[in-house]
């Protein structure tokens, strides 16, 4: 539906009115085309746009399908060609000047045309499309069709060209490449051919690039094989090999810009890099062209990248981004570079006139100059773009002569309105965003993004100037409106203010004040009747519901006198001064107008396409009223849409996305004339403005920055005359006004100069004397700034209040002094307070909300780490399962470590994965084809050998089988050890079903090689870690044992009190890898968070498990008898030898001299059983430090012999690890010889459909050689016929004229060969030095004017005149139709023998093609031979690993040498004979050096035990000094002296058992007493909740009582009820209506003193100093 509104052209409705263009306003963003000398053209909008460069007059051709694509133009035939964009675009050819249509031109482009180019001479026109066909076309465009297509997917065309010479050629250019397309013709059938440019590297150089197809340049390998090309190595058979190139391998070349034509056909191309490189058309061989410099380079201005090139004679004239035009002097590869004219802006391009006499220069911004070349040449500006788009349009009053538009950048024009000339413009230099002119005097005013509003004098229209400037606010001005009668200006912000300004000038624009509004104004209008005082202003703004807010207001004409009283302080106009209203409609608006009448509203739906009128209320409301749709049309517009009224009110104008401008009926809603002026490619019109007359329209649009104005075709009847009506009586109202304002505009200027130095001394002096709230002092301010108006009276009012409230101001400061002193006194106490009562600094902060809220900070900043935290955590639990389940999870046997215990050697097992039921599946599968191979290999011998020599075989192999028994070994019979490339056979794996290396020639037995070498790796590492197990085992044995002995140890160490410590062997992390899996909690060294309740659980326990043990540790007197009698012992161990004591008699206290005989007698007793015992403890020592001895020899013994053990593992390791990589690399060698087959197979894949496409190519032009030689036999065949007509006829004539005498004949004859002189147009030599191309070959259109003008001649010939004397007439007549009907023959003989030509050449390029196809068959097939022979050498020269032994082969300085020319062959025994001399001398030398070493280690034995002496002798001497240096505690003395030690002991543990007796009887009584407690709570429980249910009962019984009364006084008084209610309510609202009038003036004076308070508190709160 869409496209068919779209299709829709200009028609009228009702009424028979309907709107034209009168002209259009627009600047080229394309590149502009000359029609003809005087005439060039441009797109803009949904328009072409025609200039004559001469009269600068104006024709515009309008797009019925929307915007113009892409325009080009014929110059020989003046005709012009342009798309549009829509679905499916077409290309539309007009005449020029009649702007006729010629012709429609229909494709199968989906999108847009991007390009368009005629032919300098023919009917031929190219076009190419964007995505997704990228089609480049070439048309007959007086016929309308396609000639041929060619499509090149994904490349994007910025310049497309005819040869001006040849239109053969067609020149196509991009950033990255530059493509030359030949046109072929045979007879009727066109063909395009591409040929591809290739350019330079970006420093100019050239790539020398190998042939990808057919390298010739690879080196050759013996060893490894072919080297094949990069194509091959990839993997390619496509295509896509024949362009493949590694990224290595590519480079930047040079980036094209623009190109252009020589007449020799070549081609300049200009690259970005600053290079210019000359194109051969023939051959397309590039030159780069040298820069030559005269003087100095330039550093100011260079030429880095033309951005357009045009070409003349000698050169080409050449622009960049820097505003000036080169001359380019090329003269065979160099060029020099000359200034040729400065332009103020950068150039975009360059174009000669057809005559060469005008250069037309395009600059960036859009505007137009013309050079005209002469004795004395000039430079005028054709057309002068705006800077930037338009922003907004109005009438300059009253509307018939000027109109006025703004762009973004604060460019001013004023353009006249029959015309569409610019009279004057002017530069704010600002970001302007909104334009209106006044309607009351001769001024426009100017809205910005800083939210100033700029007054402008327009009275002279050609030279408008400033006259005052408002500084409202710094939110930018959305909108800017004036009132029909121009009293007020109402300036709308982006903060939702509307401003109110006096428009008059002799008020100087005062600003009245402001309203406030809800943010994101949409549209606002306003209704100023003549016949009323006031002015009804409704603005529209959205509210996030789907619903829009319309408020309406009042401003009476007597507002500049009351201006004081209806504003307060601030400048805020009061509501109940302006009757502001507001109302909400149910559907969302995008516009919305007020009539006339302010009655009724008309609204645009956003979100439904509907126009809906709503009725307002005719009694005043309060709150919000909801206006419901009174009168609701569908709108066939789509997108959001705009309304407005025209002056006289009777007209509803619609705009939309859609670019249709609709005028409707406002009482019916219906459209009586529409007009498409704009297109939705262009997002549709952006504003619609009306004269004052209705005249005239302009509509802008809103992003193709085209201005169209609009004009009546028919207008009269009641349409016109009811707002001609109006315009009379709105001009004679608004005469008078216009002229008394327009004096004052003489002067504002200057009074308004004196009113802004005013005001900024005012400014000055505010902002100087700044009161302070705390001190009440003056400040000076030394930036002067400029302050909105807004805040000037904003600090105006704050001023007054301070000066209305200073006394409070005092006593509010005395109180925050006395308030900070009272908490700089809590601070001081808090200091001196306990760290446990002291609180934290910010607690003493007096803003709670503020701490709140950064309390709430921390918490989400806390919040936000510990999710963060959490995230982290859970990537690394992720990363680390990843890992684990890979490197761990995922392993049979798991990688661990096995180290020895003495010795720093470490043996590793191989880490395995379990291998996959394919990978078993697979080696069963090769296993059991080997088998029978095997199988089938001993068939055939049986079958072909004579059999004895199979039972000499046998009874061989029976001897060798039963000798590998004997030896308990596994070895392959087949093939010796060494030809096998590894020690397989050495770890018992079985190697019998490999394949011998000299064998491995097809795919399949070297994939079945690599299996088996695979299972061979894997039993091989199996093996190794079967006995790396068994040593861990062993390993785990050992530990066991030691630890077993070092419980010994350490008892005796204990007995013998040594200080020794015990060495405990243990296991590593890499020996149990598993253990770094989990996480000790030795290893957290952060401390664990407990839960409160997991801490109480925990403490619960402790508790219980205390009691558990308290209970079982009851009194037990077995216990404490054994402790008293036998120390708590039955018998006396041996151990306990060391620790016996023989007690002393008791009078060895006194002298020896107080002793008696028998006291004597006791004393030589315990002296000899101390003896005694001493001799006991000697000898158990001595045994225990044997015995210790033992256990450590034995713990050395057994793990020195582990480490024996485990470095035979270490070499076993080793050498497993060496058939691994033995195997691996044989592996390795079968897999590169696999891939270098696939890369062969590749290739002859590649090389195979390279032949069938060249094949196809082959047959495809012997078709079209055929085809060709078929047509070129016909046509000639055409030609010879119509070559013999002519021969005929010269043959014939004699014979038709045989009847007249002779001599007539002979006169008629060379009457007959006569042709007339066709005059050729005539050349100025001027023209000639001017035009570089000279004369072209002629067009079919030159060709039929040619014969045209002979025929005409031809006239001139057969004219009676010309007969000859006595000749008759009929005769005449006869002669002349005779020789017409030759000439016309003649002709057609010429046209067919060029026809002929051009048939001929092309079965020439056919036949040439044909034989490049089959040269390209015969390089293949020759490719495809040597590549075979290759593939045969490669499989038959094996790449085998043999094992040699170490010292075998020796190489000079490691270079494997390959040739072996000069080598010989000895006899292995000179070898070995020499081998056994250096042996032998060797073990002499090694048995003398033994003999040394023999004596040098007896001498270091005898040092080392001599020194061992010495150390054992230190040893026992500091063993004396601890004996007499021993020390006693405390408590070894009381044991010692105290006799009765045991009892003391008892004595204390029988106290401790009473007390704990007494607590335990303590603790049964109070459980008792609590059993009682709540034995009696529940008792009373139980009471409570018989009573509670009696009371619900009664409760229930109430209820029933209360409902049954309620049903009857409800049936009774619910009238009288009513009434009451409803006379209580109307007196409660008319109360709450007085109390919210006063609570609304206390709620300003409140909002005012909490201001002021909230100043006061910012400024003297951070100060809590005494002040």
């Amino acid at each position: 539906m869409a496209q068919g509104r779209e299709r829709d052209e200009v028609h009228n409705v009702a009424l028979g009115a309907s709107l034209s263009v009168r002209w259009v306003q627009g600047f080229p963003k394309q590149n502009v085309h000359f029609v003809n000398n005087s005439t060039i053209c441009y797109p803009s909008g949904n328009f072409v746009i025609f200039i004559n460069i001469e009269t600068k007059k104006r024709t515009v051709l309008q797009c019925m399908n929307g915007i113009v694509g892409v325009v080009a133009t014929n110059i020989p035939y003046e005709v012009v060609a342009f798309s549009d964009r829509r679905l499916r675009p077409l290309i539309y050819i007009y005449n020029f000047p009649g702007l006729t249509r010629r012709t429609k031109l229909k494709g199968d482009v989906l999108l847009d045309y991007t390009l368009l180019s005629f032919s300098y001479c023919g009917n031929y026109l190219a076009s190419y499309s964007s995505l997704p066909e990228f089609e480049l076309a070439l048309w007959n465009w007086e016929s309308g069709v396609i000639l041929c297509r060619k499509s090149q997917p994904g490349v994007d065309v910025s310049q497309m060209t005819f040869n001006p010479m040849n239109w053969h050629q067609l020149c196509l250019s991009s950033p990255s490449a530059v493509t030359v397309w030949t046109i072929e013709r045979s007879n009727q059938e066109h063909y395009l051919k591409a040929k591809s440019v290739k350019l330079p590297l970006e420093d100019g150089s050239f790539f020398n690039e190998t042939d990808v197809i057919f390298p010739q340049s690879l080196p050759k390998d013996p060893i490894y094989g072919p080297v094949l090309p990069v194509s091959a190595m990839a993997g390619l058979v496509g295509e896509e090999a024949e362009t493949f190139r590694p990224k290595d391998d590519l480079y930047s070349l040079l980036h094209p810009t623009m190109h252009c034509w020589t007449p020799t056909s070549d081609l300049y191309v200009g690259c970005e890099e600053g290079h210019l490189l000359m194109v051969n058309g023939e051959n397309l061989k590039v030159t780069v062209l040298n820069k030559i410099e005269d003087g100095p380079p330039r550093v100011e201005r260079n030429l880095i990248s033309p951005v357009t090139m045009a070409y003349q004679k000698g050169g080409v004239l050449a622009s960049g981004i820097d505003g000036f035009v080169y001359s380019l002097f090329i003269k065979d590869t160099n060029y020099k570079v000359e200034d040729f004219l400065e332009v103020e802006r950068p150039v975009e391009h360059l174009l000669f006139s057809p005559s060469y006499r005008m250069l037309l220069i395009q600059t960036d911004k859009g505007s137009i100059f013309i050079y005209t070349f002469g004795e004395e040449p000039t430079f005028e500006k054709v057309l002068e773009a705006c800077d930037g788009k338009f922003q907004a349009t109005d009438f300059i009053t009253p509307g018939n002569e000027y109109c006025m538009t703004l762009t973004q950048s604060g460019e001013v024009c004023v353009w006249g309105i029959e015309d569409g000339a610019c009279v004057s413009r002017i530069y704010l230099n600002i970001q302007a965003t909104v334009l209106a002119c006044s309607p009351s005097s001769l001024s426009a005013a100017v809205g910005t993004e800083d939210g100033l509003v700029y007054f402008l004098d327009v009275r002279d229209v050609e030279s408008p100037h400033e006259v005052h400037k408002s500084f409202l606010s710094e939110s930018p001005v959305q909108h800017l409106l004036y009132d029909q009668r121009g009293m007020y200006v109402l300036v709308g912000t982006l903060e939702g203010h509307i401003f109110v300004i006096n428009a008059k000038p002799s008020s100087l624009f005062e600003i009245l004040g402001f309203i406030e509004m809800g943010k994101g104004i949409l549209q606002i209008s306003t209704v100023s009747p003549l016949e009323t005082d006031i002015v009804e202003v409704m603005v529209l703004s959205p509210i996030p519901e789907t619903r829009s807010r319309l408020e309406i207001f009042s401003l009476p004409k007597i507002l500049p006198e009351v201006s004081a009283s209806f504003a307060d302080e601030r400048g805020r106009l009061r509501d109940e001064f302006i009757h502001k209203f507001v109302y909400e409609t149910e559907h969302s608006l995008s516009s919305a107008v007020l009539n006339l009448h302010s009655n009724r509203i008309y609204g645009f739906c956003n979100q439904v396409p509907y126009i809906c009128s709503y009725l307002l209320p005719g009694k005043e409301h309060s709150g919000v009223y909801i206006l419901k749709p009174y009168q609701k049309i569908q709108s066939k517009q789509y997108g959001p849409g705009m309304l407005s009224l025209s002056p006289h009110g009777l007209w509803l104008v619609t705009i939309a996305k859609c670019g249709i401008l609709c005028i409707r009926d406002i009482h019916t809603l219906e459209t009586f004339t529409r007009c498409r002026s704009h297109s939705h490619q262009g997002h549709g019109i952006q504003s619609v403005r009306i004269s004052m007359d209705g005249q005239s329209i302009l509509v802008n649009g809103r992003d193709d920055n085209t201005l169209v104005n609009l004009r009546w075709r028919q207008f009269g009847g009641i349409l016109a005359n009811d707002i001609l009506e109006y315009s009379q009586q709105l001009t004679t109202y608004l005469k008078t006004i216009m002229d008394e304002e327009n004096d004052y505009l003489s002067i504002a200027r200057r009074e308004s100069l004196d009113l802004e130095s005013e005001s900024e001394h005012a400014v000055n002096e505010n902002m100087q004397l700044c009161t302070d709230s705390s001190q009440e002092e003056l400040v000076k301010v030394d930036k002067i700034e400029e302050i909105p108006w807004i805040q000037q009276k904003s600090q105006e009012a704050i001023k007054n209040e301070v000066k209305l409230f200073s006394n409070k101001r005092k006593e509010i400061k005395r109180g925050i002094k006395a308030l900070t002193k009272t908490v700089l006194d809590m601070m001081e106490e808090n200091e001196a307070a306990d760290d446990i009562a002291k609180l934290e600094q910010e607690e003493f902060g007096l803003d709670l909300e503020e701490l709140e809220r950064l309390h709430d900070e921390n918490e989400q900043e806390v919040a936000k780490i510990r999710k963060d935290v959490e995230m982290q955590n859970l990537a690394k639990r992720y990363l680390a399962e990843i890992i684990k389940e890979e490197c761990w999870n995922s392993m049979a046997v798991k990688g661990r470590a096995l180290k020895c215990f003495h010795i720093p050697c470490v043996v590793e097992n191989f880490p395995m994965k379990e291998r996959t039921d394919e990978e078993l599946k697979e080696l069963k599968r090769v296993v059991q084809q080997k088998k029978i191979e095997t199988e089938c290999l001993k068939l055939r011998e049986e079958i072909v050998e004579v059999p004895s020599a199979i039972t000499m075989v046998k009874k061989h192999h029976e001897e060798e089988d039963e000798e590998e028994e004997e030896d308990g070994t596994v070895k392959d019979t087949s093939l010796p050890n060494y030809m096998h490339g590894s020690l397989s056979t050495d770890f018992r794996v079985h190697t019998s079903l490999l394949s011998s290396q000299l064998e491995l020639h097809s795919r399949e037995e070297k994939i079945n090689q690599i299996i088996l070498l695979k299972d061979i790796i894997y039993k091989v590492k199996t093996a190794f870690n079967s006995e790396f197990d068994a040593a861990y085992k062993q390993k785990e044995i050992e530990i066991a044992r030691v630890k077993e002995k070092n419980v010994r140890i350490k008892e005796i160490i204990l007995d013998l009190e040594l200080e020794e410590s015990v060495w405990q062997p243990e296991f590593e992390d890499c020996e149990k890898p598993e253990r770094t899996l989990v996480v000790e909690s030795s290893e957290i060294s952060a401390q664990r968070h407990i839960k409160p309740w997991q801490k109480a659980k925990t403490d619960l326990l402790v508790t219980r498990e205390m009691e558990r043990l308290l209970l079982t540790r009851g009194p037990d007197p077995r216990r404490r008898a054994l402790m008293d009698m036998m120390g708590g012992v039955l018998e006396v161990k041996k151990e306990d030898i060391l620790r016996m004591v023989i007690p002393q008699p008791p009078f060895m206290v006194k002298p020896d001299a107080l002793w008696s005989e028998e006291e004597k007698k006791l004393f030589k007793e315990y002296e000899k059983k101390v003896k005694e015992l001493n001799e006991e403890r000697d000898k158990y020592k001595k045994s225990l430090e044997t015995e210790m001895k033992k256990l450590q020899n034995s713990i050395q013994e057994s793990t020195q012999n582990f480490d024996e053990h485990l470095k035979r593992l270490f070499e076993r390791r080793v050498k497993a690890e060496m058939v691994v990589n033995q195997e691996e690399l044989k592996i390795n060698n079968l897999i590169f010889s696999l891939l270098l087959d696939e890369e062969i197979s590749s290739r002859e894949a590649f090389l195979n459909n390279y032949l069938t496409r060249k094949q196809e190519e082959k047959s495809q032009s012997t078709e079209a050689i055929q085809k060709a030689r078929e047509d070129l036999d016909m046509y000639k065949e055409h030609y010879d016929n119509l070559l013999a007509e002519d021969k005929v006829l010269d043959r014939s004539f004699k014979k038709e004229f045989s009847e007249i005498p002779s001599h007539q004949v002979d006169i008629l004859y060379k009457l007959f060969k006569r042709r007339p002189r066709i005059h050729k147009h005539k050349v100025h030599a001027e023209t000639t030095s001017l035009v570089p191309f000279g004369e072209r070959p002629g067009s079919g259109k030159l060709n039929k004017d040619a014969f045209a003008q002979l025929m005409k001649a031809m006239d001139d010939l057969d004219s009676i005149n010309n007969m000859p004397e006595g000749l008759d007439t009929s005769v005449w007549e006869h002669f002349c139709m005779t020789r017409r009907a030759k000439v016309e023959n003649e002709q057609k003989v010429k046209q067919k023998a060029a026809g002929l030509i051009e048939m001929v050449a092309f079965l020439r390029r056919r036949t040439e093609d044909d034989e490049k196809v089959q040269h390209e068959i015969e390089r293949v097939f020759r490719e495809l031979i040597l590549l075979q022979e290759d593939k045969v050498k490669f499989q038959l020269n094996l790449t085998i690993q043999i094992l040699l032994k170490q010292g075998q082969v020796e190489l000079e300085n490691f270079q494997l040498m390959l040739d072996y020319s000069d080598a010989i062959l000895i006899n292995k025994i000179i070898i070995e004979d020499l081998n056994s001399v250096i042996r032998t001398q060797g073990q002499k030398k090694v048995a003398s050096m033994m003999e040394s070493k023999e004596v040098h280690k007896g001498i270091f034995q005898i040092e080392w035990e001599h020194k061992k002496m010495e150390m054992e002798m230190e040893d026992l001497n500091q063993k004396a000094w601890d004996i007499q240096m021993l020390f006693f505690s405390r408590d070894r003395q009381k044991y010692l002296n105290e006799p009765n030690y045991e009892t003391l002991i008892a004595i204390q543990i029988g106290i401790m058992e009473q007390t704990i007796a007494v607590l335990d009887k303590t603790h049964k009584k109070n459980v008792e007493n609590c059993k009682k407690l709540l034995k009696k709570l529940r008792r009373y429980s139980n009471q409570k909740d018989i009573a509670n249910y009696t009371l619900s009962c009664n409760l229930r019984e109430e209820l029933v009582a209360v409902s049954e009364r309620k049903d009857i006084c409800n049936a009774i008084g619910s009238k009288l009820t009513c009434e009451k209610i409803a006379k209580e309510r109307y007196e409660n609202m008319m109360r709450q209506q007085k109390l919210t009038k006063i609570s609304k003036e206390q709620a300003d004076q409140i909002s005012i003193l909490q201001a002021e308070v909230e100043r006061l508190r910012m400024k003297t709160f951070p100060a809590l100093v005494q002040m």
